[in-house]
């Protein structure tokens, strides 16, 4: 079992230099939260201070980076291994988090955080941006 300590480090060295390519491209961040009883949306909200009303939409983390880890032959060498990091990143997500889920906030551009809960209890993942106008 792993401790907070070492999934962040796995996951920054798994995210290094790593983005996140919607209609823009942002990079990926390491996030912990200590003492979340459940991810609800007012919770996610209070987190990650957005608005009580802002949208909240689950979905499963392989859905999310679905497109970011496919490997269609019109790829090329570069893009196979962007998409093999981020096959490794998730990877290492749903081996290392219970409950692993993505959270995309608000509309247009959009802050997203995947995230599930650790050995330890807390919550843990990472944070980026998507824009889809």
């Amino acid at each position: 079992m792993k401790t907070d300590g070492q999934l962040i480090k796995e996951l920054k060295e798994a995210t290094s230099g790593l983005a996140f390519m919607s209609e823009s491209d942002y990079p990926l961040e390491v996030v912990r939260w200590k003492g979340v009883a459940e991810l609800t949306s007012e919770a996610l909200c209070a987190l990650t201070g957005q608005e009580k009303t802002t949208r909240v939409e689950a979905v499963s983390a392989a859905d999310f980076f679905r497109a970011a880890t496919s490997e269609p032959d019109w790829k090329g060498e570069e893009e196979l291994k962007t998409a093999r990091r981020f096959q490794k990143l998730l990877r290492l997500l749903e081996e290392n988090l219970k409950d692993l889920k993505a959270f995309r906030m608000g509309e247009i551009d959009m802050p997203v955080y995947v995230v599930g809960r650790a050995p330890s209890g807390n919550v843990l993942g990472v944070s980026t941006r998507v824009v889809e106008t």
